[in-house]
């Protein structure tokens, strides 16, 4: 009874130990070791079914344990799932097999040992036990072996001892064990369903990022770089033994956290136009072309006054040829007319393009003056109303001091942080990933508040989006050329995140991490 007891004790521990662990190599490791400590075995192994071809399934063999071969390493292996070997035919008809010596057994069974491992290291397998290990639905999901009961656990086993040391697995054992081998078919599903959930929650972000960049080609890869880059800065960060961030550690689930939140942190822009996602230049291509026509239809209007006037000569018998002067004039003003149109649109088309130019800026009064002038203008439309060449919208757009986007695109452009946080909220993450929306929604924030879209202040924005915030702005200064801003070097970018940090906008601590490990490094400059 007592004996019984401490059994029963030993499996309540191992089904305990065995609801704690994710990772299904160190489940299968758990499993086996626990199972050989119940039992005193010198050795066994663990396989499981692969049913992915429902016509072929396959017998995995996974790991094997053996305290007389210490140094045993055995490869995973795949075979035919049928009754020939003891494994097989556990896992076909999900009968157990307990017996006392394997090289005793009849030739009309179905099933014999497979001898070639004894041969191979020197061994002799005798008792064995072999069980099913089956999910609450009664299917059969692998094969639990066990080899060589032994009196004791220090005991070891080889050819000359082994029928003396090794005994026969009695039935309480037999019972004891599968209620074990129960519990770890249910640890196995729920890691599988674990790992598929993984899985699919990967694959939705990746599919996530692809929208994204499908909508916004010029920021193609931004998404993956920043992730490379945050996720880095984080491990470094985590081995970090002194100054302010010897406090900040990790664990693989927070970075993998870590990693989908810089993956996502840009999803709110599938809410935003992609015209205003793709906007190269201050004017739409649109309005630039309406533009044009307009200019188009006020040269022929003042062609066309030209000619009305000189034909209003000719029928009051004022002919141009008794008025000399006329004719000169009338084309010499429809000249000078037609040459301010030009470079008024020759304006345009410069105040069109996103960079600046020193002399742009110094000129800002002038350009604004010649631009009220062509407001000015009117030409008729088709329907004979009167309309102005320029709009005060297109003029207002024009005028952009730096960039392409007015201050209502660019607030409605940071509203994706919004979108951002609003999507991944509605997502029932696991209690892992339960901070993902919390991190993607702040990675805009800047330590001293000016930042978007709540305007935290340092304390209240988690250090993973400080991280981040460090990387987004890296990649948007270091990337290829974009449409609307060329490319800069490693080290201007670095002197614009420096003097960011030095106005207290991005931690210093990280800034000088992400410099000194040449975490920048981790991207490809391409």
């Amino acid at each position: 009874m007592a004996e019984e007891h401490q059994l029963i004790q030993q499996l309540l521990e191992i089904g305990q130990a065995l609801s704690g662990s994710h990772s299904l190599e160190n489940l299968l490791q758990l499993i086996l070791t626990g199972s050989r400590q119940l039992t005193a075995s010198d050795a066994g192994s663990i396989y499981l079914i692969d049913r992915t071809n429902e016509r072929q399934p396959a017998l995995v063999f996974k790991i094997a344990q053996n305290d007389s071969i210490p140094n045993l390493c055995l490869q995973e292996s795949r075979m035919p799932l049928t009754t020939n070997s003891l494994a097989g035919y556990v896992a076909s008809t999900g009968e157990s097999l307990n017996i006392p010596d394997a090289y005793s057994l009849a030739d009309r069974l179905p099933y014999q040992i497979d001898r070639r491992f004894d041969r191979d290291f020197q061994y002799r397998t005798v008792s064995v036990l072999v069980l099913p290990m089956q999910n609450q639905d009664g299917d059969t999901i692998g094969v639990l072996q066990l080899i060589n009961r032994k009196g004791t656990t220090e005991q070891r086993i080889d050819t000359q001892n082994a029928l003396s040391v090794a005994r026969p697995y009695t039935p309480w054992e037999e019972q004891i064990v599968m209620a074990l081998a129960s519990q770890a078919a249910i640890s196995i599903e729920r890691n599988h369903l674990q790992e598929s959930i993984e899985e699919l929650l990967s694959g939705f972000v990746k599919a996530s990022v692809r929208a994204i960049e499908a909508r916004d080609p010029a920021t193609a890869g931004h998404s993956e770089r920043v992730a490379a880059l945050t996720v880095r800065l984080a491990q470094e960060a985590h081995g970090e033994t002194s100054g302010r961030l010897r406090q900040v550690i990790f664990s693989d689930r927070q970075l993998q956290e870590i990693r989908y939140a810089a993956l996502l942190h840009d999803f709110g822009k599938v809410a935003v136009p992609e015209s205003l996602l793709q906007k190269e230049k201050k004017l739409y291509p649109e309005q630039l072309q309406a533009i044009q026509q307009r200019l188009l239809i006020l040269q022929g209007q003042w062609q066309l006054e030209c000619a009305h006037l000189q034909y209003i000569h000719q029928d009051r018998q004022e002919s141009l040829s008794h008025c000399p002067q006329c004719q000169p004039q009338l084309n010499g003003e429809l000249q000078t007319k037609l040459e301010r149109l030009h470079r008024h649109w020759q304006l345009i088309q410069n105040l069109n393009e996103p960079q600046v130019t020193a002399q742009r800026l110094a000129n800002m009064d002038d350009i604004a003056q010649d631009l009220q002038e062509m407001a000015g203008w009117m030409y008729r439309d088709l329907l004979g109303h009167w309309q102005p060449v320029l709009t005060g919208a297109e003029i207002e757009q024009l005028l952009i001091p730096r960039g392409t986007l007015s201050i209502a695109e660019r607030d409605q452009i940071q509203l994706h942080v919004v979108h951002t946080y609003d999507f991944l909220h509605q997502i029932p993450w696991t209690k892992n990933l339960q901070n993902v929306p919390a991190i993607a929604g702040a990675h805009h924030e800047k330590l001293d508040g000016s930042g978007y879209p709540q305007g935290l202040k340092e304390p209240a924005i988690p250090i993973q989006s400080q991280m981040m915030a460090i990387a987004d702005i890296y990649d948007a200064l270091a990337a290829s050329d974009r449409p609307y801003k060329p490319r800069l070097s490693i080290d201007r970018s670095l002197e614009i995140l420096q003097q960011e940090a030095q106005a207290h906008k991005l931690n210093l601590d990280l800034l000088d991490l992400f410099r000194q490990r040449q975490v920048y490094l981790e991207i490809e400059q391409n």
